[in-house]
């Protein structure tokens, strides 16, 4: 399927717009491009982007902050280890609070992982 090319440009914009060491949800990056609730669409331009681009497409997670990749395949161990190299810490799956700049979004308040009490 191919998206309309403004779209695409606009997702590429503001992937590359995030900050080393910085995380933000396909949500997040649809709705910074004027795309809400087109999360998906994310995804798709994200395969689309041309290497060339050099877009850190590695800062890009799901809405409860973990990498969407299956757990132990060679892009979610790449993704991880990219992310670590710029500092990004993980508390489990997720990706540790301080990294991911939106506050949470409906989605990852009901299936993100369960809060940590206070110390």
């Amino acid at each position: 399927m191919s998206l309309p090319e403004e779209h695409v440009e606009r997702i590429w914009r503001v992937v590359a717009s995030i900050p080393r060491g910085r995380v933000e949800s396909y949500g997040s990056i649809a709705r910074r491009a004027g795309l809400p609730r087109r999360a998906r669409l994310v995804g798709q331009a994200l395969r689309q982007a041309p290497e060339a681009l050099g877009l850190p497409w590695h800062r890009v997670v799901n809405a409860a902050g973990r990498i969407s990749f299956p757990e132990g395949s060679r892009m979610h161990s790449l993704q991880r280890r990219l992310l670590e190299e710029e500092g990004v810490r993980f508390r489990g799956r997720a990706v540790a609070r301080e990294h991911r700049d939106a506050p949470p979004d409906l989605d990852e308040l009901l299936w993100g992982p369960p809060s940590r009490p206070a110390r």
